[in-house]
């Protein structure tokens, strides 16, 4: 029985499911509609035993789509996996960081459901803790799994996507993507890697339709246990460094991060089932965004960022200006006692100027025209 065949219902179950849609994307986007029947898709999710990841898994599937969901063997119970239901859902183990393995669970994906039509990314790692304190194999590590898994699966998948002349990809970055976060410079060098790396991608497939969204969530909080395999204390996806001396006091910056998700909790200001169901209406709608941002945080603190560099453009604009050569100094834009200072132009002066001169050498070239004693007017008379 193929995966479609056993969801001839779950077409309907998806059309019971989106008529109790609340959250909407914007109209811009042409979002599906509840209540309107939506076509299957089928994905594959990366870090699908994650948090954010299995919130989304299990809203493709309540939606009636077909589901590859991808995790770690350490992450993965056996329980959890015989739980699937594997007509609808293919669980498969997978590190990211190995390009081989990403392959595969394309590979599979394709043999078993005969197409992929969204890919998300979930997976993700990092390391709460001063830049100083940070050794090389943590860096690597989180450069390797954000940045290097990212670029495996866009890798691996592309070639396919191209040749169907259609794809999607919901990358999973973070607000650390957009500005930097004390104690999580490396994993904010990293997220800074991944918007870069999409950004440029979707300038080199936009010919072939296919379409990549960055979701930033804000703060989703899942506390895990301690673990043998993991010694140090988690949060979510991150492992807490013990600090320094020199960055242990209680005041030190590098230790935000750490006190951010202490005063956190058991608060979850961005729901995870919220953020899956808008992911999920990403992935079915007609015109996604480049980025989607979840939640207030991160709203609030990329908004905060943006102004701060309109601000610092405003402030400095002034030095960015070149000094036409006809100006007192020349093109080094140096006054007439020859100190180097320069004097800024005013930019709407400029362009009155120039608007001018364009002017002028129309009208001169409309006259050559009438003269016939323009290249062009020779040779017409020429002719």
């Amino acid at each position: 029985m193929d995966g479609r065949s056993a969801h001839d219902g779950g077409s309907v179950a998806g059309s019971e499911s989106s008529s109790r849609m609340r959250l909407q994307l914007p109209a811009s986007c042409d979002p599906p509609q509840p209540g309107a029947s939506v076509k299957q898709s089928v994905w594959i999710v990366f870090g699908g035993t994650g948090h954010m990841g299995r919130s989304l898994v299990k809203s493709a599937l309540s939606h009636g789509d077909l589901v590859t969901t991808v995790g770690r063997a350490i992450e993965t119970s056996p329980e959890a996996i015989a739980q699937l239901n594997s007509n609808v859902c293919l669980a498969q183990l997978c590190d990211v960081r190995d390009s081989a393995s990403v392959a595969r669970v394309i590979e599979h994906t394709l043999a078993r459901f005969g197409r992929i039509d969204c890919i998300a990314n979930c997976s993700g790692y990092g390391v709460i803790g001063a830049c100083e304190d940070q050794d090389e194999h943590e860096l690597r590590n989180q450069f390797e799994t954000n940045f290097m898994g990212t670029l495996h699966i866009v890798q691996a998948s592309l070639p396919y996507f191209r040749q169907q002349n259609g794809g999607r990809y919901l990358i999973f970055s973070s607000t650390s993507g957009a500005l930097g976060v004390p104690g999580l410079g490396p994993y904010c060098a990293s997220k800074y890697a991944v918007e870069g790396l999409i950004e440029a991608m979707l300038y080199e497939v936009d010919a072939f339709n296919i379409k990549a969204t960055l979701v930033e969530p804000g703060l989703v909080r899942r506390d895990e246990l301690d673990s043998k395999t993991n010694p140090l204390p988690t949060w979510g996806h991150f492992l807490i460094k013990p600090a320094s001396d020199a960055y242990s006091h209680a005041t030190s910056p590098a230790l935000h991060a750490k006190r951010m998700v202490q005063w956190l909790g058991d608060r979850q200001p961005t729901s995870a089932v919220k953020c899956a169901e808008l992911v999920w209406q990403l992935g079915h709608c007609s015109y996604p965004p480049l980025r989607l941002l979840l939640g207030s945080y991160a709203i609030e603190s990329i908004r905060d960022r943006l102004r701060s560099v309109t601000e610092e453009l405003e402030d400095w604009k002034h030095l960015n200006y070149p000094v036409p050569p006809d100006a007192p100094g020349g093109e080094r834009g140096e006054t007439g006692d020859g100190d180097g200072d320069g004097e800024d132009v005013d930019r709407e002066a400029r362009e009155e100027r120039d608007e001018r001169d364009d002017g002028e050498d129309n009208e001169k070239y409309e006259d050559d025209m009438m003269e016939g004693t323009t290249p062009d007017a020779m040779d017409t008379l020429g002719k």
